[in-house]
């Protein structure tokens, strides 16, 4: 293997992120242990280093990658802030107290980490990663311990819980089944419902197919699905955070899709808020409906002649 290739073996080992295995990762776990190409790991030394003057001209000088001037920021928030919170780095080092933002910041590989980069392809490395993580745990754990505790919790009709991934989008979609469709939508069941993380989060197939939705092209179904069976009426809703109401393009798109559907269709655009909402008021098709989390008790019609109904 390449030494690019085997730092980021080294990262994964560790216990970083997917994320953070990249080759970015790689070349600046090199640059912070100064290992070129033909060194062993053994010779790894703590030296500080900045950002632009210190790892990306490293890079740059001892594997011939260039990074862009304005890639410096990638280094520092999708790179080195997770290395500092995984142990792998220690921050200003050398200067402590160096205010936020000064260009004196500086980083460098931690003793630990050092102590066991330089077991690499020895008999003692499976040990010392062992060590590194029974000291420090493995950064990929926190993100997803943490992440689980924000996620968003969404209960069905049936009791049934979905955890959907933490962000507004999701609370969106979380109001519409426990807020939007006990008020309007009153005996309904969700046929699908997807999230930022996983589309097919709930997908009930066998009546998405019974009533002539295709259930082998998920992706272009809204955001929320609902189904009221006596009524035979089909709510498409999407959930709108930044951009993506029930246009008049997207209104076509889903009745071309949908054309051998036997339900009678219901186009709704679900918003956050009133200011999320006013943003879209000129691109929201005619003779669909719109509902506002922040004031779940109302709808807003713009079908003219009538009020919450198939077109």
């Amino acid at each position: 293997m390449s030494k690019i290739e085997e730092a980021q073996v080294i990262l994964k080992e560790l216990g970083l992120p997917e994320a953070q295995q990249n080759e970015i990762s790689g070349y600046t776990l090199l640059a912070l242990c100064n290992l070129k190409e033909t060194d062993n790991w053994s010779k790894a030394f703590k030296q500080s280093h900045g950002i632009s003057k210190g790892i990306m001209a490293f890079i740059s000088i001892y594997y011939g990658k260039d990074y862009a001037p304005n890639t410096r920021e990638t280094f520092r928030r999708q790179v080195l802030h997770q290395f500092v919170q995984a142990g792998i780095t220690d921050y200003n080092p050398d200067i402590p107290d160096l205010p936020v933002n000064s260009p004196r910041a500086h980083y460098a590989i931690s003793k630990i980490v050092l102590e066991t980069i330089k077991t690499y392809k020895t008999k003692k490395w499976e040990k010392s990663v062992k060590q590194f993580i029974n000291q420090i745990g493995e950064l990929k754990e926190k993100y997803n311990k943490n992440r689980n505790m924000s996620r968003v919790p969404v209960t069905l009709s049936d009791g049934k819980e979905l955890l959907l991934s933490p962000g507004k989008h999701n609370e969106v979609q979380a109001a519409i089944v426990e807020e939007f469709a006990s008020r309007f939508a009153v005996g309904s069941i969700l046929l699908y419902l997807g999230d930022t993380e996983n589309k097919k989060l709930h997908i009930d197939e066998e009546k998405l197919k019974s009533i002539g939705i295709p259930i082998n092209e998920h992706s272009k179904l809204p955001d929320v699905v609902i189904y009221n069976e006596p009524k035979n009426w089909l709510y498409l809703i999407e959930a709108v955070t930044s951009h993506g109401p029930m246009s008049p393009k997207r209104v076509v798109e889903l009745e071309k899709f949908l054309k051998r559907c036997k339900a009678s269709k219901i186009f709704v655009t679900a918003f956050p808020d009133f200011s999320e909402f006013k943003r879209h008021t000129n691109n929201i098709a005619w003779e669909t409906e719109v509902w506002i989390m922040e004031f779940p008790e109302h709808m807003i019609h713009f079908n003219g002649d009538r009020f919450l109904g198939p077109r």
